[in-house]
Order: C-alpha cells, then structure tokens, then sequence
C-alpha cells in the first residue's frame, strides 16, 4: 500500500536522484549538494532561505518537491522530559515520533542524550497482541522522505535548546527504527531512508548509532545482512519459547525460533555486531523464570544484550506488567549467566509512549468527529 503525493518529498531524494533531475533542467550539478545542504545542514523551512539559489530555481524546486512532507499536530511531554510527536502525512494519516531523553548528570537539559525513535509504517500488520500499532491494522507504508522528515521534525523542534545545530549536526545521538510498523515489511524504502540519514550529503549520521527492530521476519534479515551501511539489529523476541511466542506474536508461525535465531547468527557473524534482543515482560505471559532460562540460553548462544521492557498499559487490551519484584528475578537469571542486559524503566507512561497509543487515541476522536 503506497501514497502518491501531488509532489515528490524532497526529503527522498539522494545526491544521485537530485542532481539527475536538475541535470534535466540544465542546472550545473554541484547544485544539489547545495539544495541538501540548506535541508541538512542549515534545516531551511521554506525555498526563500536558500538564498545562494536563483529565484527560477527556486521556483521549479517548489513546483517539483513538497520541502515537509509532514506536519506537526501536536508534541505531548512527559514527567520524564520524554516527547511523543503525533505528526500528520499529505493524506491526513497520523504517525508518532518518540524523543527519549537521558539527562546527563552535572549538566543542563540541552546537553542530554536523546534518542529518537521513528516509524515506517501508518500502523502494523503484524498483530502482535500486546501493541498498540496495530489495533487498526495497517493503512499503508511511508515512503522514504515521509521517514526521514520525521528526523527533521525533531531538529525543528530541538535546535533552538541545542548546541550542536549550530555546527549542522543532528540534534540527536541515536536513531531507533522501533516506532510505529514493521520497518522490514517496508524494506526497500527503510534502506533508502537509512542511506540518506548516514550520507554525508544528508544527516552524515553514524550508521553504528542506528538501531533497526523487527519481529522476525527471517528472509528480509538475511537480506539486510548483505546491506554495505551496518546498521545495529534488534530482535523483538518476547518469548523464549515458540509455544509462548505464539500466543501473542503471530508471524512465529512462519518464521519460528528454529529459523530466526540461525538468521540472526549471520547478521552478526556479518557485521560483527552484538545484536539485542527485546523482551516485553508481561505479567503471566512471559515473565517466568522458565522464559529467563531459555532467554539467557539463546542470549548466550548469539552473545547477544538483552533488553528487558516492563509492559506499558494500552487502553482496551487486557495485559499487566510483573510487579517490579518479578522483574528484577527475571532479570537476575541473566545477570548471574553474566548475560548483558538492561531492565528499561520506563519512559514517557503518562503520554501513552508505547507505540500506536497517541495516534490511535487520536484516531478514535476523528471518528466520534465525523
């Protein structure tokens, strides 16, 4: 399911496409790094800024490439200082950025870490039973531009209190693919996102800090494992056990752990990265002690981290996080292993952050409107 805007995002363009197209109206070449720089580097809002450009070409830009391709509707703040942004497409479909702040300690607001994690699809097809994302099903995929506007979004929003976009760099130390979708069911359009956010021409944004999550969807894995920009993987495993995967991830019937783990092998023998491996404890599911045996098994056979999520509560499902005494047994199971591990606090509960729940909120008050 695609969305053909009236114009093309600007944002999807690389060097190569942007400077064929203007090659085609006679304009020099090195006009596009000119053009990407004034987006990337300067973050210009509107034609008018890139004022090296001759106002005919700044016309045809106008007339060619929509320079947003999607608004903010509205940026939600927790007690935590985490962002969620409900951001709209050309075709009015919501979509959610999350900016997860980690405060240094000694130091101001401005010079937090921040880590922004972004969407790739208008909801999921997936049907994880625990998400949010899906609850509506999918509507369509984003298209590159839509993707990487997202980052853009959040430079808007951030540069004024940060001092690295004085210097043309992102507003941003890490970029999580862990939002709204299944980012490999979107494949082609995540890799041509990714490139232009870790293109010099672009963000010039470290593929080492990019992080893309899946579900487990085994033959896009292998095919990401031959990618040249190495990204980090993160697998959403949820369940140690197929019998438990089952129940609340359906693409394990496909793609069961007998499959997935010898995939996820390969990507890190290629790439020579330690892999993470998500695991939303959810109270009675997969919060046993079993699931923490098998978990520390298959952490230790990929010397993977593990990073462990208390559940957070999605209005109209029935799931409960462990108590924080449960989780920390769980996670002492992998400690005394000397597996990696996180046990994640949790981040932005009081803005509905898990993924899907703004928009899918906001969804619901269009519908009660029409």
């Amino acid at each position: 399911m695609k969305f053909a805007p009236a114009k093309s995002p600007l944002t999807g363009e690389t060097l190569e496409t942007l400077t064929s197209r203007l090659l085609a109206q006679g304009e020099p070449a090195f006009r596009a790094k000119q053009i990407l720089d004034w987006v990337y580097k300067k973050r210009a809002r509107n034609w008018d800024e890139m004022t090296n450009l001759s106002k005919p070409l700044r016309a045809w830009l106008a007339d060619s490439f929509e320079l947003m391709p999607i608004t903010l509707v509205h940026g939600k703040q927790s007690l935590d200082v985490t962002d969620k942004l409900l951001l709209e497409l050309g075709d009015q479909a919501l979509i959610e950025t999350v900016i997860i702040r980690a405060p240094q300690e000694g130091v101001g607001l401005e010079h937090s870490r921040k880590t922004i994690c972004i969407s790739t699809q208008v909801g999921c097809a997936m049907g994880c039973k625990f998400c949010a994302s899906g609850l509506m099903g999918l509507k369509r995929d984003l298209n590159a531009g839509e993707i990487v506007a997202q980052l853009l979004q959040v430079c808007y929003r951030e540069d004024a209190h940060d001092p690295r976009a004085h210097t043309g760099l992102a507003s941003f130390d890490n970029i999580v693919v862990m939002g709204m979708g299944e980012p490999l069911a979107n494949y082609e359009a995540m890799i041509r996102a990714i490139t232009i956010i870790n293109a010099d021409w672009g963000f010039g944004f470290g593929a080492r800090r990019i992080t893309l999550s899946t579900s487990g969807l085994v033959p896009k894995i292998l095919l990401l494992a031959e990618e040249p920009i190495s990204v980090r993987l993160a697998i959403s495993l949820h369940g140690a056990t197929d019998e438990v995967r089952e129940q609340i991830m359906p693409v394990n019937k496909a793609y069961p752990l007998a499959k997935l783990i010898p995939a996820v092998r390969i990507f890190a023998e290629k790439h020579g990265r330690m892999v993470t491996l998500e695991f939303i404890l959810i109270e009675g599911v997969n919060d046993m002690l079993e699931q923490a045996e098998k978990l520390r098994d298959i952490a230790q056979d990929l010397h993977a981290h593990v990073n462990l999520i208390p559940y957070n509560t999605v209005e109209g499902l029935p799931w409960k996080r462990p108590s924080v005494t449960r989780q920390e047994r769980f996670a002492d199971v992998l400690r005394r292993a000397r597996v990696s591990v996180t046990l994640r606090r949790e981040k932005g509960h009081d803005i509905d952050a898990a993924c899907g729940q703004l928009r899918l909120k906001t969804e619901k008050e269009r519908e009660l409107v029409t």
